[in-house]
């Protein structure tokens, strides 16, 4: 049975990421495609890291309000939940990255090729770039490890 990888890339565009997931999903679903596609997401590590690590000093710097003032507390941190959701908005400009795996035996070729064929032509996978590797290519074996090495 050969690997075939399809590699997408969204740049900065969370949205279309996450919908080209759900259409995945979907198709999983409906032609039961259980183990034979299976796809992760990708995003750049050093600008996730950067936007993580923002947040962390402010919430450090926060003053402590006295008991008395549990009201204003409690406003207080409702007010911080929102800022920090506010913060966490920038780490989805990190760059996003589809690989999906399709894993098809032999007699399965047509199969394959009609996903082959249908993912990319579809309208969330169309301005992502999409890549094809097949097993053999000098840039599979990158593709193995990198794929591996997602959750």
């Amino acid at each position: 049975m050969a690997h075939t990888y399809l590699l997408f890339d969204f740049g900065t565009d969370e949205e279309k990421a996450l919908l080209a997931r759900h259409k995945l999903e979907n198709w999983k679903q409906a032609f039961r495609l259980d183990k034979k596609l299976l796809y992760k997401l990708e995003r750049d590590e050093d600008e996730a890291k950067a936007a993580a690590e923002e947040p962390a000093p402010k919430a450090a710097e926060a003053p402590k309000a006295d008991k008395s003032k549990s009201k204003a507390k409690a406003k207080a941190k409702s007010s911080k939940s929102k800022s920090d959701d506010d913060e966490k908005a920038p780490a989805s400009n990190a760059k996003v990255n589809l690989l999906v795996r399709l894993y098809f035996s032999g007699h399965e070729k047509l199969t394959e090729q009609r996903m082959l064929d249908r993912i990319p032509s579809e309208e969330p996978f169309k301005d992502a770039s999409p890549q094809v590797v097949r097993q053999g290519e000098p840039k599979f074996d990158d593709l193995v490890k990198q794929f591996e090495s997602l959750e």
